[in-house]
């Protein structure tokens, strides 16, 4: 164990935010599937256990993708890329349909099922820190850097999109935000854009879910004659919170949690802030709002482009996804399936969640190491310095 303590490197904090999250996780999950274990026939302390070798698969993970230098990263982005694109096109045909999205599939002999969507956001952010790092040069070239940057942002968006809308928005506007950093022009951003929206009114117009698009959007914005089998989850959501007050009900005495569908996944922030309170649900805001800001020491530190591209993606994809499941508890968007990271009860969302904080905290390793070669370059060449003036000083008192 203490060998393992002594190679851990990387920015402290984010780890203590990840051992953090991941404790509010087990008691949140341990609260809320006493219905899910109820229906599927099991002790909650089951679904509990099954939580928990997740996460501690998830800290594994995540040690090694950090102990793996970061500019290897490049590299497996281009493989990735090659197994996703076909693996969300299998996914949309063959997948397993969950509330009439194809979002899954199942892994032959284990009984587990894979969301694509999360490989395709560690792939897409990957992939596209590499093209914009190493596409500096002649970053304005529409057919060897533009068309391959634009082509691969709306070949992953529609293909997400397809079955999980609110998933590939928020790709997009994390793919947007990348091309603002790595200095594409606004001319081509406002063209990825349009692509975009374009790409968005065809779904929503035509794709196979644009029934529950519409019936969604219709019972956030008008509530009041809203279908209430269409809002009950964020009618309860809203009840849960509200009745949480300051200080909340305490750990395990939620209400809520019996009629909140997904009050172990997609609302789970609700949960949180009914038994823990205001203070509660404050503490976690205040977790992902400390993480992004380590991030963002990373990113501006980073020596090489890849790394601060890559730290910026990645960081982007989990507050952005973070706040937006967070506001959609508390009523402020649509009801969608985002879930929250590293707190909701998943599978693959929290291995694929591990991986990509590894992967930064292995840029904050690099940029450790970087500083602590440069301190020791220093101390050696002013201890040779003062040694030259010893023997300078020698030589000068001889004669």
């Amino acid at each position: 164990m203490n060998k393992i303590l002594s190679n851990t490197k990387g920015d402290r904090w984010i780890w203590l935010i990840v051992i953090l999250l991941s404790a509010i996780s087990m008691l949140s999950v341990y609260s809320s599937t006493g219905t899910l274990a109820y229906k599927q026939g099991k002790a909650t302390e089951v679904i509990l256990f099954k939580h928990m070798l997740m996460i501690f698969g998830g800290i594994a993970l995540m040690y090694i993708s950090h102990k793996l230098d970061y500019r290897y990263y490049a590299g497996i982005s281009k493989v990735l890329m090659y197994i996703t694109v076909p693996l969300l096109a299998y996914t949309l045909v063959f997948g397993s349909h969950v509330n009439d999205a194809s979002r899954w599939i199942a892994i032959p002999g284990t009984g587990f099922t894979f969301q694509t969507s999360d490989l395709a956001k560690l792939a897409l952010i990957t992939y596209l820190a590499r093209l914009l790092s190493r596409k500096q040069e002649n970053i304005k070239d529409v057919k060897n850097s533009f068309i391959p940057i634009m082509g691969s942002v709306c070949v992953v968006f529609v293909l997400i999109a397809l079955a999980n809308l609110s998933t590939a928005l928020m790709l997009f506007g994390v793919s947007v935000l990348l091309l603002i950093i790595g200095r594409i022009s606004i001319k081509q951003i406002a063209i990825v854009c349009l692509g975009g929206a374009i790409l968005l009114a065809a779904v929503m117009m035509l794709g196979p879910r644009r029934h529950t698009y519409y019936s969604r959007i219709n019972s956030f914005m008008h509530p009041e004659q809203a279908d209430p089998d269409k809002s009950f989850q964020s009618s309860h959501a809203k009840i849960a919170i509200a009745t949480g007050g300051l200080f909340g009900k305490g750990p395990g005495n939620s209400t809520e949690r019996n009629y909140l569908p997904q009050s172990y996944s997609d609302f789970i922030y609700a949960t949180i802030v009914e038994e823990y309170g205001f203070v509660g649900g404050l503490i976690v805001i205040g977790l992902y709002m400390f993480l992004l800001y380590r991030c963002v020491k990373i990113v501006t530190k980073a020596p090489k482009a890849f790394g601060a591209l890559l730290a910026a993606g990645l960081s982007f994809t989990l507050t952005i996804q973070a706040f937006a499941n967070m506001a959609i508890a508390v009523g402020l968007g649509p009801v969608t399936g985002v879930p929250l990271p590293l707190v909701s009860m998943g599978g693959t969302s929290i291995l694929f969640t591990s991986i990509a904080f590894g992967i930064i905290l292995s840029v904050s390793r690099h940029i450790d190491e970087s500083e602590a070669s440069k301190i020791e370059g220093t101390k050696e060449k002013t201890a040779n310095d003062v040694s030259n003036n010893k023997i300078i000083v020698g030589e000068i008192g001889l004669a």
